[in-house]
């Protein structure tokens, strides 16, 4: 039986992120020192440590079977490909920048212009959906000095925190679009239903990393409050207590919400709340 294969990065954040997700999701590997591959012990999958630009591509002409990347990659790759999942990390913006003491206020004033970036292709088609032309400097990095080197009049350039601008003195002149770590698929492929085991196990995890498990004791006269509260995916788990005035309440909250959600309880007279983190889910 041929291996399913799944490119990831081999270097950087986002290969520490995939490895982890990988293996939260029951795919334990080791990978060699400078190794390009490494088994899944117990599955017939194989993992492959490529560059990240190069995994959109791999993956359409089938030396890959999933890989995990950006979607400006992809998108920059301009490859068919089937997006699987969003993995709920990596998530930044791809904006056009220039100098703070540039005169250029809009897109149509970059004509003419030197535009430094990464993204050749996804740069083209914004500048010809603003009717400007211009000529590009494709870089594979440190695209954002290119400015004070001289070598741009503007970058186009991923963007975190921002951080990197400041430090730069860049401002942004526009957003082109919003991105984010994505499993991607050949639907070529041979290996569907392992693919498809596979995808799964690392859904169960990306939702598990999103929601917390929230336990807690309500009066049974508020428990149609609590509901609107905690709603949870079809019905929140109801369990009744010894004193049957009162009932047990388990639900599954966002995370980011859990602090407010349990203020909202306490305002209704629920007590004993907990909070457990998921590991996995299905749902």
């Amino acid at each position: 039986m041929n291996k399913l294969r799944i490119g990831v990065p081999s270097k950087g954040r986002l290969s520490d992120h995939a490895k982890g997700l990988l293996q939260e999701a029951g795919l334990n590997f080791r990978r060699q020192e400078r190794s390009l591959f490494a088994s899944v012990r117990g599955m017939p999958v194989e993992i492959i440590f490529l560059r990240t630009d190069d995994i959109p591509l791999l993956c359409a002409e089938g030396a890959i079977d999933l890989g995990i990347t950006g979607s400006d990659r992809v998108l920059e790759s301009g490859v068919d490909l089937t997006t699987r999942l969003s993995l709920n990390v990596g998530k930044c913006r791809l904006t056009v920048c220039v100098a703070e003491s540039s005169s250029i206020e809009s897109a149509a004033e970059l004509d003419g212009c030197r535009i430094a970036t990464s993204f050749p292709n996804i740069t083209s088609s914004y500048l010809a959906q603003h009717q400007a032309k211009a000529h590009l400097v494709p870089l594979s990095g440190s695209v954002e000095i290119m400015i004070s080197l001289g070598v741009a009049d503007a970058v186009v350039d991923l963007v975190e925190t921002g951080s990197t601008l400041a430090a730069n003195h860049l401002r942004i002149l526009d957003e082109i679009g919003h991105y984010e770590t994505v499993l991607i698929q050949n639907d070529q492929g041979q290996q569907g239903e392992l693919a498809d085991r596979v995808v799964r196990r690392v859904e169960g995890v990306v939702i598990a990393r999103s929601y917390s498990l929230l336990e807690y004791n309500i009066p049974r006269s508020q428990l149609a409050a609590a509901e609107k509260i905690t709603p949870g995916f079809k019905s929140p788990t109801v369990n009744p207590l010894e004193d049957p005035d009162w009932c047990a309440i388990r639900v599954m909250v966002q995370r980011n919400e859990i602090q407010d959600v349990m203020e909202r309880l306490e305002v209704i007279g629920a007590s004993a709340i907990l909070e457990t983190h998921i590991a996995n889910c299905r749902l």
